[in-house]
């Protein structure tokens, strides 16, 4: 049956294409109020397919109480299968990070365009382009066959790129129509290409933003220059006291509740071939790291803080003598299994305080949404039913991966609604994803269209009882 279904998506693949990039033209950056437009555009498009489609129920997710500028989801269901199978939940998301910096895009960040074999947007990837290919997936097996190998439900959410921080008040306030037995993500890649892989898990995230004040105002540098601080000075240096001169980070308390790095870990890494020298000429950049480990366990295994943006005095065209009285930064975490995010943020926030010199004043934002990193169980049915359709259709075994990045939804749902995930996106690692002339493979598009099939297939021969027995 999955055949049919992947052939009538071939047949429709132009189609299919143009509405992806339709939806890509919508600039629907979450981070951004004004790009509101571009996030209302882009659900009305999602609501409007899922009609089109035949899916049930179709409706935007809100709920009181979210946090100011939070944004509602989409959600559709097919549950025609019945009771005896299994429920899966499909997750993607529609919003996208901002493009800045503008100028360095080959071709506008909004206007997909097409060469050499590739999809240039931003978004075109995982976001939307393997958003897409799982929704039409469900719309092809209505069309071709009347219904689905299992029960289905659609969540499209809007604040992925901002860390979902109104996803625990959306599942409270839906947590009955949010049920399903397991869920299945397109945002995450791996699938696609040569090398099979499946994604097993992603680390953790938190962040934090905070300021630094020397004086009560900026001041003439010829004035002041040499007696009085620096805001800017006194920033790089208290930044640079969170790492070592490898990168490691030595801030106390991080890594709590963390446990070691076990040889079995190390050598899931291992499977997956990996060229430092490539990975580095991708680029343009020499090593640096860590020398205790690669770079794949440096970028999926091991927790980072990394300054996101750092900012104050003058910043236009031509210049001004000013000593800056204020500077800010922004930070990321990304965790690893074990450590919390609130300690995380907690225990930077303490050594920024004890480094920083006196006659020095901090003020931190803390920012909302932090997610705990995710692990799939080793039998868990979606694990076999991806690495049976892996195997099959690419000839091996399938390496064992992880995202460097996060998704939060897969967390938050596990912790919420003792729901289990699989990411089973389709791009690949250097596809520039929230970088300048981000970009998605057609090879990549052609090949969803086969897999999503096969998978739904897959999971509908499965127990549904087996989703329940832990993993």
């Amino acid at each position: 049956m999955s055949e049919q279904v992947a052939r009538h998506l071939a047949g429709q693949r132009e189609a299919i294409l143009d509405r992806l990039l339709a939806l890509i033209r919508l600039p629907s950056v979450s981070t951004d109020p004004a790009y509101e437009h571009g996030m209302r555009g882009a659900r009305e498009f999602l609501l409007e397919r899922l009609r089109a489609l035949g899916l049930q129920d179709v409706r935007l997710l809100d709920a009181p109480g979210m946090p100011k500028g939070g944004q509602p989801a989409v959600y559709g269901a097919w549950l025609g299968a019945g009771p005896d199978k299994p429920t899966i939940m499909i997750y993607g998301h529609y919003d996208v990070q901002p493009a800045d910096p503008m100028e360095l895009w080959h071709s506008p960040p909004f206007e997909p365009t097409i060469r050499d074999g590739r999809i240039y947007a931003r978004g075109a990837s995982d976001v939307k382009g393997s958003t897409t290919i799982a929704i039409e997936t469900v719309g092809a097996f209505l069309a071709v066959e009347g219904g689905c190998p299992v029960n289905v439900k659609l969540f499209l959410e809007g604040e992925e790129e901002v860390g979902s921080p109104s996803l625990p008040v959306l599942i409270e306030a839906h947590r009955e129509l949010l049920a399903a037995d397991a869920m299945l993500s397109a945002d995450g890649g791996g699938a696609s290409g040569p090398q099979p892989m499946l994604n097993i898990g992603c680390r953790g995230i938190t962040s934090l933003r905070f300021s630094l004040r020397t004086a009560r105002k900026d001041a003439h540098s010829g004035k002041v220059g040499g007696a009085l601080r620096n805001a800017l000075h006194e920033m790089a240096r208290l930044i640079a006291t969170l790492h070592d001169e490898h990168g490691r980070v030595v801030v106390e308390g991080f890594e709590a509740g963390a446990p070691p790095m076990t040889n079995a870990l190390r050598a899931e890494a291992a499977t997956l071939p990996f060229d430092e020298a490539a990975w580095y000429a991708l680029y343009d950049a020499t090593p640096f790291g860590d020398p205790a480990y690669t770079v794949r366990e440096r970028t999926t295994l091991r927790p980072t803080v990394e300054v996101n943006g750092m900012w104050g005095g003058y910043i236009g065209e031509g210049g001004k003598t000013v000593t800056p009285a204020e500077a800010h930064v922004k930070l990321t975490m990304r965790l690893i299994p074990g450590q919390d995010p609130k300690g995380a943020q907690a225990a930077v926030k303490a050594h920024l305080e004890r480094h920083a010199p006196p006659g020095v004043a901090l003020t931190f934002e803390y920012q909302p949404g932090g997610t705990r990193a995710y692990t799939l169980g080793g039998d868990h049915p979606l694990r076999a039913a991806a690495t049976a359709v892996l195997r099959r259709e690419k000839g091996g075994e399938p390496a064992l991966t992880r995202l460097g990045g996060t998704v939060p939804i897969t967390t938050i749902f596990q912790e919420k609604l003792g729901m289990d995930s699989l990411m089973f996106g389709l791009s690949s690692a250097d596809e520039d994803a929230h970088a300048p002339n981000e970009f998605f493979r057609l090879s990549s598009f052609d090949e969803g269209l086969r897999l999503w099939p096969l998978l739904l297939t897959e999971l509908g021969r499965m127990d549904r009882a087996a989703f329940h027995r832990g993993g």
